[in-house]
C-alpha cells in the first residue's frame, strides 16, 4: 500500500497503539522515520526501536512504547508540516511546545533534531511534528 505521508502514518500508528495499551508497534522502515524515532528516544518519549524483517520480507521498525504508571508517556503527538503544506521556521521562529515541556522535531541541514538542539546549533528547518 502506498502512503503519501510516511511520518504522519508513523505518528498515527504510535497514537493508536498507545490508546489500545500496546507495548510495541511496527511501521515500515525508512531513514527519516528512524531519525525521528532517534529524537523521540533521546527525549525519553519511547523506550527504543529496532529494525526487523516484516512478514513480507520488507524491513520494518518495531517501536517499544513507554508508559508511566499505566498511562502513555506521549500525551499528544501531532504532525505540523504536511505534504500539501510544508512549514519552515528560522531558528528565532522555532515553536516552543507547551512552554518548553514538549518537543518540536525539526528537520535541519544538520540532521533531524529537537527544537532545543536546533536552537543550540543555530539552525532552522522544517517542523515535522510536535510531541507532549
Amino acid at each position: 500500500m502506498s502512503v503519501n505521508d510516511p511520518i504522519g502514518d508513523m505518528l498515527t500508528r504510535i497514537r493508536n497503539s498507545q490508546m489500545r495499551g500496546k507495548s510495541t508497534v511496527r511501521t515500515p522502515a525508512s531513514k527519516l522515520r528512524a531519525w525521528v524515532l532517534d529524537v523521540l528516544e533521546r527525549e525519553g518519549y519511547i523506550r527504543g526501536y529496532e529494525s526487523v524483517s516484516g512478514p513480507t520480507g520488507l524491513p520494518e521498525l518495531e517501536i517499544s512504547l513507554k508508559y508511566a504508571e499505566g498511562t502513555p508517556v506521549i500525551r499528544e503527538i501531532q504532525r505540523v508540516s504536511k505534504p500539501g503544506r510544508r512549514v519552515y521556521k528560522g531558528v528565532s521562529e522555532l515553536p516552543s511546545v507547551r512552554q518548553g515541556l514538549g518537543v518540536a522535531i525539526v528537520s535541519t541541514p544538520k540532521g533531524v533534531m529537537s527544537d532545543a538542539d536546533a536552537r543550540v546549533a543555530n539552525v532552522g528547518g522544517e517542523v515535522l511534528c510536535t510531541v507532549f
